[in-house]
């Protein structure tokens, strides 16, 4: 199977197919029948399990699927794993970020990158930092981002080309819910197949012999959140009512003061219905990249022919996300680690419904590609930036996460 080429791909986004897209069977790392488990959701009572479980068709047939990975779930992962790939430098793109290791008490947050972000390059954390010593959206960047739109997407091309691709929202800006929304281009998501839902049990036996205390023996919460606990009262945190604190760190459920509040003792043999993984035939990663979605971006001033390279190197973009994500591999959550059946191909769909092209594409083809593309759009006047687009936190987002984490800390139990 040939690989994908820069030409095959620069035809494809100037209308020659309506989208990428590349589906990867997996398996359990386990193998196939070997329990997996899906994201588990906030339910009501009356729900028999945590999952996201939907009949839907395939084919000729009905399937029970079941929600492994989420679009906005894969879409992160595709973020993280082109961040990997311009950390690394086999990528050349701009990636905003706000340096905290300037600030003091903070520097352990490190660096915050667009693509980490949750709202990208229009999230607040870079509304609150400081670009050249001006607030981010004073600046002459920051303002050319506030004016940037589907009809004239130019300074988001320039400064944060993943945001075409991921889509944006600009509701933090100083137009609020009428800043310019850009649709999401790259879609993604990994479901189950045949899934059965399973039980999980729990159990815990301890080596102390530790159990239950006299109702008068209670621990309480010491008063110095590093000691954890006391039997002396006069050690004792003290609530609202100046009493000692029953020892509580142990979760919700239980008698405060017990043994289990201070993680020691036995745990009973449980069985959890609602949250024990599932079974399933095969999971199925299906990923598409919209080339109709990206010719609707417009950049103003510019030719055709300039256009039709930004849209060519969003579409690269794209191609990277696709490849790099398969080489961080499938491992979801804790007992969620998936294995391809086959390497990534991608399919070129065309407009007429015609079997779609397929072609191979691995990490230094995807490089190659973006690099090409990215030179390309420059020749023609729709360059990327090729400096640091480095923000420092303001003085008072440091000390919004001053004030935030010196509140989670008295919240803590015995703190």
């Amino acid at each position: 199977m040939p690989n994908l080429t820069f030409e095959q791909l620069r035809d494809a986004a100037v209308g020659g197919a309506v989208a990428l897209r590349s589906v990867t069977r997996l398996q359990p790392a386990g193998g196939p029948g070997d329990k997996v488990f899906p994201p588990s959701y906030a339910v009501d009572g009356r729900a028999e399990h945590k999952y996201v479980v939907e009949e839907r068709q395939l084919d000729d047939r009905v399937v029970t699927t079941v929600l492994l990975d989420s679009v906005a779930s894969q879409a992160n992962r595709a973020e993280l794993a082109l961040l990997d790939g311009w950390e690394s430098g086999e990528l050349g793109f701009p990636v905003p970020y706000v340096d905290f290791s300037v600030a003091e008490d903070v520097a352990d947050v490190g660096r915050l990158t667009a693509l980490e972000a949750p709202h990208r390059f229009a999230d607040a954390i870079f509304r609150d930092s400081l670009l050249g010593g001006t607030l981010f959206r004073l600046s002459d960047l920051g303002r050319a981002i506030t004016d940037a739109s589907p009809r004239d997407a130019k300074a988001l091309f320039r400064y944060c080309p993943s945001a075409l691709l991921f889509g944006m929202w600009d509701s933090t800006g100083p137009k609020g819910g009428l800043g310019s929304k850009f649709q999401r281009a790259f879609v993604s998501e990994i479901v189950g197949h045949d899934a059965q839902i399973g039980k999980k049990v729990g159990s815990r036996i301890d080596p102390l012999q530790i159990e239950r205390l006299e109702e008068v023996d209670r621990a309480f919460n010491h008063a110095d959140a590093d000691q954890v606990w006391t039997f002396d009262r006069d050690e004792a945190a003290m609530d609202s009512k100046g009493k000692p604190e029953l020892a509580s760190r142990g979760g919700e459920a239980g008698t405060p003061g017990l043994p289990s509040k201070i993680n020691h003792g036995n745990v009973a043999p449980s069985i959890d219905a609602r949250a024990g993984g599932v079974t399933i035939s095969a999971a199925v990663q299906t990923t598409v990249i919209s080339l109709a979605a990206l010719r609707r971006l417009r950049f103003a001033e510019r030719s055709r022919e300039a256009q039709d390279a930004a849209r060519t190197a969003i579409a690269a973009l794209g191609v990277a996300a696709m490849v790099f994500q398969h080489e961080m591999d499938h491992d979801l959550r804790s007992r969620c680690l998936l294995v391809p059946e086959h390497s990534p191909r991608i399919e070129l769909v065309g407009r007429d419904g015609s079997a779609p092209e397929v072609v191979d594409v691995d990490r230094s083809t995807a490089g190659s590609i973006l690099r090409t593309a990215a030179e390309r759009a420059a020749s023609l006047g729709l360059g990327w930036e090729t400096e640091d687009i480095r923000l420092e936190p303001a003085p008072k987002l440091v000390e919004l996460i001053r004030r935030s984490r010196k509140v989670s800390h008295a919240e803590q139990p015995g703190a």
